[in-house]
């Protein structure tokens, strides 16, 4: 990232933006400082960018209120203006419906559905909560913790 010299940047530049609870960095282009809410990659931000009017290599910092406003609200609506496959919860257990969930929420839903997962028993939950690899990965040779096995050296 290129050093921004402090007069370059102007008198209402803003560092930190506030938006869905997260804190965003200023100095970034808006469709890259999007990414540090949770629930928001690449592909989203982008998106969120083109629906509110934005150009998302626009700094953060240079927003103005409106802008703001307008990307608060395209994130709250973004669930009901973009198709199914392009949202992070599909058919939710609840309400059997579409959603993005986004900041804080995220990982609430995955404590919930990991402990949902537990308590029925099931094979995913179980190596959820005993700490081992879940999708099938291989455990003899990889992903080891602690210390080392292996042959000794004779003295």
């Amino acid at each position: 990232m290129a050093k921004t010299n402090e007069a370059e940047l102007g008198d209402d530049f803003s560092y930190i933006l506030r938006l869905a609870d997260s804190d965003i960095d200023g100095l970034r282009p808006i469709a890259q400082g999007l990414t540090s809410i949770g629930g928001v990659g690449q592909r989203t931000a982008i998106q969120l960018c083109s629906m509110a009017d934005i150009d998302g290599t626009k700094l953060g910092g240079h927003l103005t209120d409106e802008e703001q406003d307008r990307i608060r609200s395209t994130i709250d609506e973004y669930a009901l203006n973009v198709p199914w496959w392009l949202v992070n919860r599909q058919r939710d257990l609840q309400s059997n419906e579409d959603a993005h969930i986004i900041g804080m929420e995220v990982k609430l839903t995955l404590k919930d559905d990991i402990s949902r997962l537990a308590s029925i028993k099931t094979y995913r939950g179980i190596r959820h909560r005993s700490g081992h690899k879940v999708r099938g990965q291989r455990l003899r040779s990889n992903g080891r913790s602690g210390a080392t096995l292996g042959v000794q050296k004779k003295k």
